[in-house]
């Protein structure tokens, strides 16, 4: 398996969403609502119904890499709800 090389978390997140701006009018014409992992190492992408469906994907085509999660046309991956009883 090989070691995952450390980066600067800052450094990572900027380079995903470099990636994630040149697909973007593709994507969110496409792809509205749903998770996309990017390998940013190669700018390839993965898209998943929500993040445990990318992060599946993801890891069984680049199964040694890291991955920057971005729903595709929203500012956060996860919606926080106030739960009703």
């Amino acid at each position: 398996m090989e070691r995952i090389k450390y980066i600067d978390k800052d450094e990572f997140v900027e380079k995903g969403k470099k990636i994630y701006n040149r697909l973007k009018s593709k994507l969110e014409r496409d792809y509205r609502g749903k998770v996309v992992a990017i390998e940013i190492e190669s700018g390839e992408y993965i898209i998943g119904d929500d993040e445990l469906d990318a992060a599946i994907k993801a890891k069984n085509k680049f199964p040694d890499k890291i991955f920057d999660f971005i729903r595709i046309g929203y500012k956060a991956v996860h919606k926080l709800r106030k739960v009703k009883n």
